[in-house]
């Protein structure tokens, strides 16, 4: 039995690996934010060291209910102060690794949620 419709009307995610995420047919290579709305937003950080405050107020911006953090190829959790602009918005946001951040995403976007991801693409040494 078939549960899923064989294309979605939603940005999805069609692949990803060390460095590099697929969306909709082409390679993404730096950090990107992407939303269930179609939005494609550069994420302006190489490196999890990289990451501040500014990049998640960045995130408030995006209209979404919930927020995904792909953190690299491994959990790292933000600081508690840089959430407050998701906080005081009532936006959610769930922190992973990347690759579970994308599919993630895919299943929620899929079911028609607001949802954003922030991926971080850290490239492999």
């Amino acid at each position: 039995m078939k549960l899923q419709p064989d294309r979605f009307d939603v940005q999805s995610i069609s692949g990803y690996g060390p460095g590099w995420v697929g969306v909709d047919g082409e390679k993404i290579t730096s950090s990107v934010i992407l939303s269930s709305k179609g939005e494609r937003i550069p994420w302006q950080a190489q490196r999890f060291e990289d990451l501040g405050a500014g990049h998640f107020a960045q995130l408030a911006q995006v209209e979404a209910e919930v927020v995904i953090f792909g953190s690299g190829s491994r959990i790292r959790f933000p600081h508690a102060a840089w959430l407050r602009p998701l906080v005081d918005r009532r936006i959610g946001i769930e922190t992973m690794d990347t690759a579970a951040a994308c599919r993630t995403y895919n299943i929620l976007a899929q079911e028609g949620r607001s949802v954003a991801v922030a991926l971080l693409l850290e490239q492999p040494a």
